[in-house]
């Protein structure tokens, strides 16, 4: 499967971060949990070299906690200050204000030096599409503050959102790069949902899926769909449409929705805690 994927709006969000960066103390950024390296925008790292760095490993609860905890390793061993959460239940963001204060401590130690008291920390969310930003952010501010949808390119200006006085931040619209060299980074970011399934061939996609589910977490698929982990992914995909009922035109099965269920299924959380890349 080939990935391209870069409309035009995020040509504009790229350059709208580019020039709201000089307000910034602090870059947060989201990945998935389940991906972390493949949902990372490269032209992050650039952007925000000069600034502080916070992490957030997002849907966490959906990855296999060991690996999470070799990520939030892996992390901080290059820098960044890392918090494992799960924005949809609120898990780990207790944590953030006071990881957010760490991460800036200079910049405030700096301020108080020169007289500037009670300045915000501002900080700039920011992340691939449909990783969690705006749920993030609304469970944070514990108001919807932002726009939220389970489809990539929701949030698409930037919004100001004041969490308390101490800490202000800039949403900003998901972008992802203009070219993926390695399309195994194409696929992992196809199976989380972080480009729109509409442009894709979905039935390819669950094929894919099941070969990798096959192999690194055999007989998971079995034990959901009831099903033989053929050689064949084809013959699988047809096993769980024969398992849920796809059918169309009487009895024939339907492959295609049988593989937009996979999918769903594993995006979700039904297939158990599956996480799609190590640390190296």
């Amino acid at each position: 499967m080939h990935f391209q994927w870069y409309p035009g709006h995020m040509t504009k969000a790229k350059r709208m971060m580019q020039e709201n960066i000089k307000l910034i103390d602090l870059v947060i950024e989201l990945v998935d949990a389940r991906a972390p390296l493949a949902s990372r925008n490269p032209d992050i790292d650039e952007l925000g070299k000069q600034k502080s760095r916070l992490i957030l490993l997002n849907k966490a609860d959906l990855a296999e906690e060991r690996w999470n905890d070799a990520w939030k390793a892996y992390f901080e061993e290059q820098g960044f200050f890392c918090v494992k959460v799960n924005s949809k239940k609120g898990g780990g963001l207790k944590s953030i204000q006071a990881v957010i204060q760490e991460a800036c401590r200079e910049k405030i130690e700096r301020d108080r030096k020169r007289g500037i008291l009670n300045r915000p920390v501002r900080a700039m969310v920011v992340g691939i599409p449909n990783v969690g930003k705006s749920t993030f952010i609304n469970s944070l501010a514990g108001k919807a503050a932002a726009k939220t949808g389970n489809k990539p390119g929701v949030t698409k200006g930037k919004q100001w959102i004041r969490l308390n006085k101490n800490v202000e931040l800039l949403d900003t619209p998901g972008i992802l790069w203009p070219k993926f060299e390695d399309q195994s980074v194409g696929l992992k970011l196809a199976f989380i949902g972080s480009i729109k399934d509409e442009i894709l061939n979905i039935e390819e996609l669950g094929m894919e899926f099941i070969r990798f589910a096959c192999r690194e977490y055999p007989g998971v698929l079995a034990e959901k769909y009831g099903i033989s982990e053929a050689e064949d992914a084809y013959v699988c995909l047809n096993g769980i449409a024969e398992n849920r009922h796809c059918l169309v035109r009487g009895n024939e099965l339907d492959t295609e929705k049988a593989a937009a269920l996979l999918m769903d299924d594993f995006r979700n959380g039904r297939l158990g805690r599956l996480t799609l890349e190590y640390p190296v």
